[in-house]
């Protein structure tokens, strides 16, 4: 099987058509000069920008109208992969007639959507995504030198994931909201990690200085700690800055050491339906099965001894609310 084969049936595939026309015919690819920018009572802005962990590099010019801050014109230069060309190219077209303000807040997202076929279909393998990253990269460079400002000024969050722009403030609230325990998990949630994984751990083609398995580690030993200082102080405080998930998963411990035997030995059972706020009070939900759902205690004597016991062991605002 020859090369050209190998690649039109697998890795090829993954390009969209609009990436593989633009790798071989960009529209953009040129430079403008300062006598072309003269002409068009324009400021000319050079700005360049190379990704150390491949060796590609991309130079944008910009001709400016000083006025009224909008990009007449637009090039690049790009030297690299046919990927860096094609997101490139497609960085300058995305820049033309917008101001420079609007076009700092074009992200690599913007870039590779552009140059999808299908709004729902890749234009390129997730190890070809840090090509966009480059193409938005350069764009604040630009941004920067016309302005006269550094181009971290442009940058409001510490970025975990470039390829899908998700900061490290969205990532540890998501992980702590929904008690994420995997990277499988934050990926699903936030897209981190679903292209280049370069954000995962160390060992990728991008040295990072925080990775997904720190944040899930460092939520790991805020959760220890928080279990520690609960059971050193004897205060279940801690029960309500819960999530959801570990709030019920309290409740069914406590009602499996405590309660759930005695419920068994009746010919009964209880399940937890849902666990709500409601002002100063916890209400916990929960349904009887078995002889428990239609004994006559359920909504009295049994009911307040699992009340009280919740209170006891968990959060003394708890009240429980048989449906």
């Amino acid at each position: 099987m020859g090369m050209d084969s190998l690649i039109g049936g697998t890795i090829w595939d993954e390009y969209s058509q609009k990436v593989t026309d633009l790798m071989n015919n960009p529209k953009n690819m040129g430079e403008i000069t300062e006598e072309q920018a003269k002409e068009m009572g324009a400021q000319l802005i050079v700005a360049d920008f190379g990704a150390e962990s491949c060796g590609d590099a991309v130079r944008l010019y910009w001709a400016v109208d000083p006025k009224t801050d909008k990009i007449l014109e637009s090039k690049f230069k790009s030297f690299g992969c046919g990927t860096a060309i094609a997101s490139s190219d497609t960085m300058a077209e995305l820049c033309k007639g917008k101001s420079v303000d609007e076009a700092v807040k074009i992200t690599n997202i913007d870039v590779e959507k552009a140059m999808r076929d299908e709004p729902d279909t890749p234009a390129v393998p997730p190890q070809k995504m840090h090509c966009s990253v480059m193409a938005y990269d350069v764009i604040k460079k630009a941004a920067a030198q016309y302005k006269g400002v550094d181009m971290e000024s442009f940058e409001e969050e510490i970025i975990v994931c470039e390829c899908a722009r998700v900061s490290l403030s969205t990532l540890k609230e998501v992980i702590r909201l929904n008690d994420l325990t995997t990277v499988e998990q934050i990926t699903d949630y936030t897209k981190a990690g679903a292209f280049c994984k370069s954000c995962i751990k160390p060992g990728g083609h991008e040295e990072k200085d925080i990775y997904l398995v720190d944040l899930l580690e460092e939520y790991e030993k805020e959760k220890m700690a928080k279990a520690a200082d609960a059971s050193a102080s004897g205060s279940d405080a801690s029960f309500r800055e819960m999530t959801i998930v570990q709030k019920i998963k309290a409740v069914d411990k406590v009602v499996d050491d405590n309660i759930r035997q005695m419920l068994v030995m009746d010919g009964g059972d209880m399940e937890i339906l849902d666990i709500k706020e409601n002002g100063e009070n916890i209400d916990i939900y929960i349904r009887y099965l078995g002889a428990c759902s239609g004994c006559a205690s359920s909504s009295t004597g049994t009911l307040f001894a699992i009340e009280n016991i919740l209170k006891e062991k968990l959060d003394p605002s708890i009240r429980v609310l048989p449906i």
